[in-house]
């Protein structure tokens, strides 16, 4: 019998990327899985293009909030926002970051210290003609590059976006068609 899951996931962006839908579709996941799960979320400026910070605990908690250095993981839908955020990360945790590693660490030289996936997911969800899904294309990245450290795989995120948008059969289709177009990215880019 494996460890129950017990991970802390910050998701960050500036507000109108997709930081709560990401979120989301995690807390479905995770629901699916039948793990306990709470999620949290700071707006802050979202509506005028300000940063937006949203945590994502699964397994057994007893608050929302993960706290400075604590974090398993973050997804970063900008190389700012990782710098802003990154301070939420505990030793040996894990970021996927939109955006180019030379520029990401002109931001956070220290990014090396942990392990850093980055990815152009912007350029990737206009390859498939929908600028706007980015944050699915960041996601099905995250979930092909960490997928022995995440507590869910793209099926479920997959079976997720199924449940939240199954009244949207058009949206639904768009979402999954970014998701597998991050996922495959990342299993071109991160061969070994």
């Amino acid at each position: 019998m494996s460890l129950p899951v017990r991970q802390e996931i910050v998701i960050s962006g500036l507000g109108g990327q997709g930081v709560l839908f990401i979120t989301r579709i995690l807390a479905q996941a995770a629901i699916l899985k039948g793990y306990p799960v709470f999620t949290s979320e700071t707006h802050g400026m979202a509506q005028r293009g300000g940063a937006v910070i949203s945590h994502l605990k699964v397994g057994d908690f007893a608050s929302p909030l993960i706290r400075p250095s604590h974090a398993d993981g973050l997804i970063s839908l900008t190389p700012e926002t990782f710098a802003m955020h990154s301070n939420f990360l505990k030793e040996k945790a894990w970021a996927v970051v939109n955006g180019q590693k030379k520029q990401s660490d002109k931001v956070l030289p220290e990014a090396e210290a942990k392990t850093c996936f980055f990815t152009q997911a912007d350029v990737l969800a206009q390859k498939i003609e929908n600028a706007r899904s980015t944050n699915l294309v960041l996601l099905g990245y995250s979930l092909q590059c960490l997928s022995d450290r995440f507590f869910c795989d793209i099926d479920d995120a997959k079976q997720a976006v199924d449940i939240i948008l199954s009244s949207r059969f058009k949206m639904q289709n768009t979402a999954l068609k970014a998701i597998n177009a991050g996922y495959d990215a990342s299993m071109k880019e991160n061969k070994t």
